[in-house]
C-alpha cells in the first residue's frame, strides 16, 4: 500500500459550479487572487470542519492534503494547504505556486529537508520527499490535465523557472 491509499486521498469530478471557480483560479487574475486569499480561507473552512473539508473542495472539488515541512531558514514547522496529483500509490506535488514566478517555500523547504508530515482529512502520517524523476514528471504533467487544468496553464506563465514536481512516500 501507498500513500493514497493509505489517506484514501483521490479526486472525484468537479460540478458545474466547481468548473467555474477552477476556470477562474486558472486566469492570471483569479490565481492572483487566490494566491493571496486561499490560505487564509481554507484555514477557515478547515477549522470551522474539524478537518474534514477544505475551501478548493467545496469551491472547486479540489481536494488539499496539508503538507508540514521544515522550515529551511527558521528550523519551524510550516503548513502548506496544497493539491497533490496520485501517481501510482503515491502522491506528488506541483511547485507553481499559482504561476507566479517565484518557487514557493514549502519547495525549498522540502529541496532542504525531505522529511516531512501530510495531513488529509485528519489522518497524518509521515513523509519523505524526492524529485519526480522524468518518467514521472511526464505521468504527473498528463495527470494533472485531468484534475485541475490550471496546472498546465500556470506552467505556460511561468517564465524561465522550472516547475518542481516532488513525489511524496510515506516514510519507512
Amino acid at each position: 500500500m501507498g500513500l493514497a491509499t493509505d489517506l484514501d486521498y483521490r479526486h472525484r469530478p468537479a460540478n458545474a459550479a466547481q468548473r467555474l471557480v477552477q476556470a477562474f483560479g486558472s486566469s492570471r487574475p483569479g490565481a492572483w487572487v487566490f494566491s493571496r486569499t486561499l490560505r487564509h480561507l481554507d484555514t477557515a473552512v478547515a477549522r470551522v470542519s474539524r478537518g474534514r473539508q477544505s475551501a478548493p473542495q467545496l469551491l472547486a472539488g479540489l481536494p488539499v492534503l496539508n503538507l508540514t515541512s521544515t522550515g529551511r531558514k527558521s528550523g519551524q514547522p510550516r503548513t502548506s494547504h496544497l493539491i497533490s496529483i496520485p501517481v501510482g500509490d503515491d502522491l506528488a506535488l506541483l511547485g507553481t505556486n499559482f504561476g507566479q514566478p517565484s518557487t514557493p517555500a514549502w519547495v525549498l523547504n522540502l529541496e532542504a529537508d525531505p522529511h516531512a508530515t501530510v495531513t488529509y482529512r485528519g489522518r497524518t502520517l509521515p513523509v519523505v520527499a524526492r524529485p519526480a524523476t522524468d518518467a514521472e514528471r511526464a505521468a504527473v504533467t498528463e495527470r494533472s490535465r485531468g484534475i485541475y487544468g490550471g496546472y498546465e496553464k500556470y506552467q505556460q506563465r511561468i517564465n524561465g523557472r522550472r516547475v518542481r514536481i516532488f513525489v511524496v512516500e510515506r516514510a519507512a
